[in-house]
């Protein structure tokens, strides 16, 4: 339990500092842990879980170890600077590996594509697989470089409690063009790529936050330029080295780690946070509660709040996903690190998923660490992580889904016999992903960003309730392991300029 204020070292004399309650040890809860923790704070952090990380997670089934959430880094700086603050780096912590190539993308009619880890390079093979395409390919990545510096200093600045914090944030009006908000992912390529498989291997970054390309604003187009300018990178031992590097940096700043320890409620006097309850450890006193849980659990469960909960209910929910980790002997040629096999029709898909189905032609996801890291996998086998979008709260019959999906990647990769091939396999559906992490329907990313005002109808970092504030992927800026790391840096801003 939390014990009087102390005087944090490195501080004044006679500096006394507040306490501070994390609720959930996923990324987010771990890197604003770590900020407030270096800010002076006396921090304590209880996950309901037996291990951190949250959706950062890892299964091992004899020999072979499959990444079950994020299986990609990228902007592997915000990283770096956040292990800086507890006096390491990432290079430090971990062995990164920068892909190379990033993916590989395959379609129905049996095409391929490779993308190297160097832009110009890549362009050059796009210009080969689809004449006339590499310039259009340059323009569109640079197009995303716009997008990206724009974003970075006014969408990823701050909170966005509304559109006017966006606005002020703006140099001039050129900078809410630049940004691309008006035009959907799906309609920015199709006026870049006469190719429909550009247009398509342009919309599956709208998938990155679990949104639709043909309803997320072409603002996302600043993701693959992400990736050509900042690279795809692999620690190696997998994304639970990662985890595992933030769980000794918020230990060696002083941040008291509880799991297995379910926070029930959050009290408040006079309108503003106390504490919370805690089972098997009762009240624990704080002046500032962080949450790095689903919005709608926290204000349905935790704090009830019935005006923000309606306000949460309208916010439309990310894609789940049915998930297989499949051992699998024998080596695949021609097999990448990440890759994918597109849908013969990508409407079709979404409107499958739109209308709450198992899609009947699915995208395939596919990372196969072992082909960078063969420590992942015994020898002579790999560890197959797939994944399928889905609606969130889908019913799935895993059996039923496993077999449609291995038939679907034969079908279009003929003699990719994984039915065969794959003596363990585990899955998990939209239920067991909501089970695990208490995200409604199983919903990966949190919340959507489908529609222009996403961005605004996201539940907001800094709460109704003074002193509560929320961090991860169903609060601004959204889901995926950089964003949810930027909502870390905006809590741990939004503390230091009220403390001031």
């Amino acid at each position: 339990m939390a014990g009087p204020p102390r005087t944090a070292a490195g501080t004044a004399a006679g500096t006394v500092v507040n306490d501070i309650v994390i609720v959930g040890g996923g990324v987010a809860g771990l890197a604003v842990a770590i900020r407030s923790a270096a800010a002076g704070h006396r921090v304590q952090l209880f996950e309901r879980n037996d291990e951190l990380g949250g959706k950062l997670a890892v299964v091992s089934e004899q020999g072979h170890t499959f990444d079950i959430g994020p299986s990609l880094l990228t902007l592997p700086d915000l990283f770096d600077e956040l292990l800086g603050l507890a006096g390491t780096s990432l290079a430090d912590e971990v062995d990164l590996v920068r892909l190379d190539p990033q993916f590989q993308y395959r379609w129905p009619d049996g095409s391929s594509l490779e993308i190297p880890d160097d832009p110009g390079t890549a362009a050059a093979c796009v210009e080969q697989f689809s004449p006339g395409q590499g310039e259009a390919f340059a323009r569109f990545l640079d197009h995303g470089r716009r997008i990206w510096e724009v974003s970075e200093r006014t969408f990823f600045a701050g909170p966005m409690q509304h559109p006017l914090a966006l606005l002020r944030r703006m140099r001039s009006p050129r900078d809410l063009f630049t940004i691309d908000p008006l035009r959907t992912l799906q309609q920015r390529a199709a006026a870049t790529f006469s190719d429909p498989r550009l247009v398509q291997w342009a919309g599956r970054y709208a998938t990155y936050s679990g949104s639709s390309p043909y309803r997320v604003p072409a603002t996302l187009a600043c993701i693959p330029w992400i990736e050509a300018g900042y690279g795809c990178w692999y620690p190696m031992g997998g994304l639970g080295a990662l985890r595992d590097a933030l769980v000794r940096a918020a230990r060696s700043v002083g941040v008291a780690l509880h799991t297995g320890a379910e926070v029930t409620s959050i009290r408040t006097v006079a309108g503003r946070v106390s504490g919370v309850e805690v089972a098997g450890h009762g009240t624990v006193a704080a002046d500032v509660v962080i949450a790095n849980a689903d919005a709608e659990h926290l204000y349905r469960d935790l704090l009830i709040d019935r005006r923000a909960l309606r306000r949460v209910r309208r916010v439309k929910r990310s894609t789940s996903g049915f998930v297989i980790c499949a051992a699998v002997t024998g080596r695949t040629a021609g097999l990448a690190h990440h890759n994918v096999w597109f849908s013969s029709d990508y409407r079709r898909e979404f409107d499958d998923l739109d209308a709450g189905r198992f899609p009947a032609d699915p995208t395939v996801y596919a990372c196969v660490s072992s082909v960078t890291d063969p420590g992942q996998a015994p020898d002579g086998e790999e560890n197959w992580f797939l994944l399928v979008n889905t609606p969130p709260g889908c019913q799935i019959d895993a059996t039923t889904a496993t077999t449609a999906v291995f038939a679907a990647l034969e079908a279009r990769q003929p003699g990719l016999d994984l039915a065969d091939r794959a003596r363990i396999i585990t899955t998990l559906a939209p239920a067991d992903l909501q089970r695990r992490y208490r995200a409604p329907g199983g919903a990966i990313y949190g919340t959507s960003s489908d529609g222009r005002r996403a961005a605004f109808a996201r539940p907001g970092n800094i709460s109704p309730v003074a002193g509560l504030y929320l961090v991860g992927g169903s609060s601004h800026p959204g889901g995926g392991l950089p964003l949810v790391t930027i909502s870390a840096r905006i809590v741990a801003d939004a503390l230091a300029e009220v403390s001031r």
